[in-house]
């Protein structure tokens, strides 16, 4: 099993689809990785050679944040948009959708009112004072 950026890459798959199970790493910029190592992307992960492997490190190495570089530097960029105190921040502080998705009907796991069965998750009416 190949090791690349600490994640072992499944041997039986295609190098194309294995680099995908690294965290940054899509199907396009696999593809664009393997060209630009030179590596044909129809090869299976088992069959590299070790010199292809480091090859392909030190390619990702050099030009790609992945795994803990990349998940580091998302949580700064939410912490700084947390400081500043924008809308995006404050979504994100409330543990609400950040994009513009509708939360009247949607989203209910993330606001914490999951409703099992019909009538379940509603509120009780106002006591009539």
């Amino acid at each position: 099993m190949p090791r690349i950026a600490g994640v072992n890459i499944p041997d039986n798959k295609k190098i194309e689809i294995a680099l995908t199970y690294i965290y940054g790493i899509g199907r396009a910029l696999s593809i664009k990785i393997l060209k630009g190592a030179e590596i044909d992307s129809n090869k299976q992960a088992k069959d590299l050679t070790a010199q292809e492997i480091n090859k392909l490190k030190e390619y990702i190495d050099k030009n790609y944040k992945i795994e803990g570089d990349l998940r580091r530097q998302i949580m700064v960029n939410i912490k700084r948009l947390k400081d500043v105190g924008c809308w995006r921040g404050i979504r994100h502080i409330k543990k609400l959708p950040v994009r513009g998705q509708r939360t009247k009907t949607n989203t209910r796991t993330v606001r914490g009112n999951v409703r099992k069965t019909m009538g379940s998750g509603r509120k009780p009416p106002a006591a009539p004072t």
